[in-house]
């Protein structure tokens, strides 16, 4: 199975979703999954256990590892302490550079919603309120986060030897680039939202 990209000549097996903390990483991941077929691996399930207990590091490079060795996936976010191993396979990186004003936004009405429903996020955690305003706040992660994942966004766009990176800078330049991709599989095969 294979990927045509709308917008840029190629095609991906491999494909890392990367963006800033609240711009929306795993929806868009869920979307290229449900549109190409292609496995997606949401980062959250792999490296938090219940109970929010971080899993150890060096079993994170693991997981990962495992996922990246194989000919086709999607992981939505790559951690720095191990961001080398699924770059050194992936093929296209889909990287959602929205500006400040709208990532946070979105994340601090994605933060109060979980706050209030409680829906589980990932292996059973929920958000609390005494989280969003604790030290390991995830709105106080993303001004901690968001000038080094932007550098590291349009570095990666800028090098021409690296994997093809599609940019994107606001959620209707991300539905349309979705809306251009098309499936090409092997006879008989379709994409997930399909059969």
């Amino acid at each position: 199975m294979t990927v045509v990209l709308g917008n840029i000549a190629g095609v991906a097996d491999r494909i890392l979703v990367y963006g800033v903390t609240g711009s929306g990483k795993t929806v868009i991941a869920q979307k290229i999954a449900a549109r190409t077929g292609l496995p997606w691996h949401a980062v959250d399930e792999l490296t938090w256990e219940p109970g929010w207990v971080t899993v150890p590091a060096d079993e994170q490079r693991r997981r990962i590892a495992a996922i990246c060795a194989g000919e086709r996936w999607i992981l939505d976010s790559a951690y720095s302490g191990w961001l080398e191993v699924p770059m050194a396979r992936v093929q296209l990186i889909v990287a959602l550079d929205y500006p400040r004003w709208r990532s946070l936004r979105r994340l601090i009405w994605r933060t109060m919603r979980r706050n209030l429903d409680h829906k589980p996020i990932c292996n059973g955690n929920t958000e609390s309120l005494r989280q969003t305003f604790s030290r390991d706040s995830i709105i106080l992660w993303h001004f901690k986060s968001f000038a080094r994942k932007r550098n590291r966004i349009r570095d990666w766009a800028a090098d021409p030897s690296g994997p093809n990176v599609v940019r994107l800078t606001s959620p209707a330049a991300a539905r349309r680039w979705l809306d251009g991709l098309s499936f090409v599989g092997l006879p008989g095969e379709a994409p997930a939202d399909t059969q």
